[in-house]
């Protein structure tokens, strides 16, 4: 079947086929082969994109902007200079910037946001992350996965911590469109939402993955492929946030007692950043005032020869880089 993303928005993954995922893997699998043997793929020269930061990053700003260098396009970084949202509504930034660039990154807050920049602005947009959703981060966690485990369906993943937002929905969401069987082990205050859960049902008919939702370890664990966390806190939420959740998910810690209870050949996986330690400003801050030396995952897991995290990190830019070249 001939896949053709050209002039789509890569929004959520809830958009997309399965088909259409594993066209956007296999695309970013062929660039990162090339990249290694150092063959050019600047085949997008003269093109320019815009790329609007609300919240900062590492890997997805780094990503973006190497992407698109090796695709031969320029990129505008917009962050605390721009007038989107404040001096000027979204609707009108989209359709100015629309007239200037072939696409239109956008990484913040609300998934309305980034839905009207694709609404007005006439070419692709891409969600780097809202509080909603993470499309980015999934193609480039699934293509870790096919690379340790050698494919995806039928693998096992699960997910420690608030699975209530944007990690937590999409990996929800890419597992029942793939035919992985996600559970989430959390505090049941901290699981998908009922409507979330309920949409993902279709698509697990057709792919044969399955949704669990359990507070319970033992259970959660047993025969795991993937075990994957991610921060417990973003960062600005008041002390009493912090407080709650510390106390509430402290329970579902990814030790290396967990890891054990899983396939030994079992990978773990995070979005980053990680408190995997608190040697870090912030970290020392956090640390001081909750007293405690890590947070969602420990240090010997993070550094342990089962952690992919910086492949995970790595194949930001290679999915990333699949996805403008796909669509624009």
């Amino acid at each position: 079947m001939s896949i053709n993303l050209k002039g789509r928005n890569f929004l959520t993954l809830k958009d997309f086929t399965s088909e259409e995922i594993t066209y956007l893997l296999d695309l970013a699998a062929d660039f990162k082969d090339k990249k290694k043997k150092h063959i050019a793929v600047d085949t997008h020269r003269g093109k320019n994109i815009a790329l609007i930061f609300e919240k900062t990053s590492t890997r997805t700003r780094c990503s973006f902007e190497v992407a698109a260098h090796d695709l031969g396009i320029m990129t505008t970084y917009l962050a605390e200079g721009s007038q989107i949202g404040k001096k000027e509504s979204i609707a009108d930034t989209a359709r100015v910037l629309g007239r200037m660039y072939e696409g239109i990154e956008y990484r913040g807050f609300e998934q309305k946001i980034v839905e009207d920049l694709a609404k007005y602005s006439g070419v692709p947009v891409w969600n780097g992350l809202t509080n909603e959703y993470h499309p980015t981060q999934m193609l480039a966690d699934m293509l870790t996965i096919r690379e340790h485990l050698g494919s995806l369906k039928g693998k096992k993943l699960v997910y420690f911590g608030d699975a209530r937002y944007n990690i937590g929905n999409s990996l929800c969401i890419v597992c029942s469109k793939l035919g992985l069987n996600f559970t989430a082990c959390t505090n049941k205050k901290y699981f998908p939402s009922q409507s979330l859960v309920d949409e993902c049902a279709a698509w697990n008919k057709e792919s044969g993955g399955s949704i669990t939702l359990t507070e319970d370890i033992e259970s959660a664990v047993k025969d795991a492929d993937i075990i994957y966390t991610d921060v417990w806190v973003s960062m600005g939420e008041p002390d009493e946030v912090w407080e709650e959740r510390i106390k509430d998910l402290k329970p579902y810690q990814v030790t290396s007692d967990v890891v054990k209870k899983a396939k030994p050949s079992a990978i773990f996986m995070h979005d980053l950043p990680s408190f995997h330690n608190l040697d870090t400003t912030i970290g020392k801050e956090i640390s001081k005032k909750f007293g405690i030396t890590e947070m969602e995952v420990t240090d010997e897991v993070f550094e342990s020869s089962q952690s992919v995290v910086f492949d995970e990190a790595e194949n930001r830019m290679h999915t990333i880089k699949a996805v403008i070249a796909a669509t624009i």
